[in-house]
């Protein structure tokens, strides 16, 4: 029992930590972005999360940022950044590469 309890005291922290991060959203429909420009706060912990409406891949990829996340037509996931300086930081649809936005760490 005492086990159970220390696992919940290490998960406790954890779990609010992930409540407290700032997540965005970012719809992908066949090289049509939902938003060109995310605002995010400079400094800190954030996550995006990926949707693809569309009926072809979608790609969000940045390579400022190193970051890559490939979404089948239909499926939804995330990125997580763990902080930003203040600044701007593109990203774009590598299958659609008319499809290209902004990321803005205020």
């Amino acid at each position: 029992m005492k086990f159970k309890w220390m696992l919940l005291a290490l998960w406790l922290p954890v779990a609010a930590m992930a409540d407290d991060m700032p997540t965005f959203r970012l719809e992908m429909k066949d090289g049509v972005l939902s938003q060109t420009k995310i605002v995010v706060p400079a400094n800190k912990r954030f996550k995006i999360v990926l949707v693809n409406r569309g009926k072809s891949p979608a790609e969000f990829e940045s390579l400022q940022l190193r970051k890559e996340k490939v979404l089948a037509p239909g499926v939804e996931s995330f990125v997580v950044f763990q902080s930003l300086s203040p600044g701007v930081y593109k990203f774009y649809d590598e299958f659609h590469s008319a499809a290209q936005g902004v990321i803005v760490a205020k």
